[in-house]
């Protein structure tokens, strides 16, 4: 479903349910919420390993891509930060 109020262009369904995937886990993860973060390597094998998803590690590693590409997430030094949109 679109969020026409969110400012970040859409993606495929897919690509959504692996955002998801990583926020959960960067959410169940963090040991300071204010900093949602997760390793890019170690959110392609969350991808890979997920029961909710079936992707191979060159779908999850395009799934990443896009979702930085679409400003989903911003990476510093190989780490994926969620990016939050403002109200």
């Amino acid at each position: 479903m679109t969020d026409f109020s969110d400012p970040r262009p859409p993606l495929p369904e897919w690509i959504l349910d692996a955002y998801d995937v990583l926020c959960t886990h960067s959410f169940n993860s963090a040991a300071n919420e204010d900093s949602q973060s997760i390793p890019r390597e170690e959110a392609i094998e969350v991808l890979c390993s997920s029961d909710e998803l079936a992707l191979e590690p060159e779908d999850a590693t395009h799934a990443v891509s896009r979702l930085i590409e679409r400003g989903y997430f911003y990476e510093v030094d190989s780490e994926l930060r969620v990016t939050i949109p403002e109200e």
